[in-house]
């Protein structure tokens, strides 16, 4: 049996055209021109990350998956194991410019039509905004689906969305079917389902030929009436730890942990379920049975199902991320 161990991931870096150069204030190293995306844990086949240290240094989280099974993932990942993937994906986002409006399938309509798909519920932590940035969630009230389909197709959709302001800090979640866009000025963490599936709606006139709308396709699993801003967190007292729930969703629990100075909490990962904590502010120490990592912003790790007694501790105010299973 492979050693168990807090396992730390090096990141896929992806090019798109609303992408910039801002994911180097997170610490990532980056080519020349425009990067949007760094998948920071992924074993989808567009973008597997490999272990960058420890005893599993260079492996796939894939790998990882296939050999560990439940002792990684846990019980309560079922559809999980049956497939052998990783049910998230955690991503970092650079929207320097507009990314297009957009919608992600279910379940069901990923697996009907995009067999080894699966749907792509998601959820957004600001991490940096720029003065009066904002995104779009939804649509105008009163819109109807043939409104929509055509000004879709006359490339005239602007006029019905329904832009949102966002903040540092702000939270939102978006289930799958929600029609969404990012705009310019925002940096972010993405937990979503492990799906790589986009139907674009509307890309305010771009004219890229390897970036097509899908209109039939968005249109199909579109939920018109969706609408919503920033989450209003749950909070309760952890010890001196304050704890806010943000999301509570069939696919992954996600809250937010801001340690004071000196706190510390103790846990034991029996064979639920993962943990990911990732730091998003400060700087933390994981300590397990087989020794101490280090966990400074903005980096993401990945506690395995079986893991045991683990301790998280910080010496300066640290704001973490703590995502598991449903």
């Amino acid at each position: 049996m492979p050693r168990l161990e807090p396992l730390f991931f090096q990141p896929v870096l992806k090019a798109y055209a609303w992408g910039g150069r801002n994911l180097e204030r997170l610490g990532r190293a980056l080519p020349p021109g425009r990067t949007a995306e760094s998948w920071e844990i992924s074993d989808h086949p567009h973008g597997p990350t490999p272990v960058r240290a420890g005893e599993h240094a260079g492996r796939s989280l894939a790998e990882l998956q296939r050999e560990l099974g439940a002792d990684l993932v846990g019980q309560r990942s079922g559809a999980a194991l049956e497939r052998g993937r990783f049910p998230l994906l955690v991503k970092l986002l650079d929207a320097n410019e507009w990314l297009s409006v957009q919608v992600h399938p279910d379940d069901a309509y990923a697996l009907r039509h995009h067999r080894g798909e699966r749907g792509k519920t998601e959820m957004w932590v600001v991490l940096h905004a720029e003065p009066g940035a904002e995104l779009v969630y939804g649509l105008r009230p009163g819109a109807g689906r043939r409104e929509v389909a055509r000004a879709a197709a006359e490339g005239e959709l602007e006029p019905l969305l329904r832009r949102v302001p966002a903040r540092a800090g702000d939270v939102f979640f978006v289930p799958a079917g929600t029609i969404h866009a990012l705009g310019p000025g925002l940096l972010l963490a993405e937990i979503q389902q492990a799906s790589d599936l986009t139907f674009r709606l509307f890309d305010w006139g771009r004219r890229d030929a390897d970036r097509p709308l899908h209109l039939e396709q968005a249109l199909a699993v579109a939920d018109l009436h969706g609408s919503g801003g920033a989450v209003a967190p749950r909070r309760r007292p952890e010890g001196r730890i304050e704890v806010e729930e943000l999301v509570r969703c069939p696919h992954f629990v996600a809250e937010r942990w801001t340690f004071p100075p000196g706190a510390s909490h103790a846990a034991h990962l029996g064979g639920d379920t993962f943990e990911i904590w990732g730091a998003l502010t400060g700087r933390a120490e994981l300590r397990t049975a087989t020794g101490l990592w280090p966990l400074a912003a903005v980096d993401w790790a990945l506690l395995p199902a079986t893991l045991g007694a683990v301790t998280l501790s910080a010496a300066a105010t640290t704001v973490l991320l703590r995502v598991r299973a449903r």
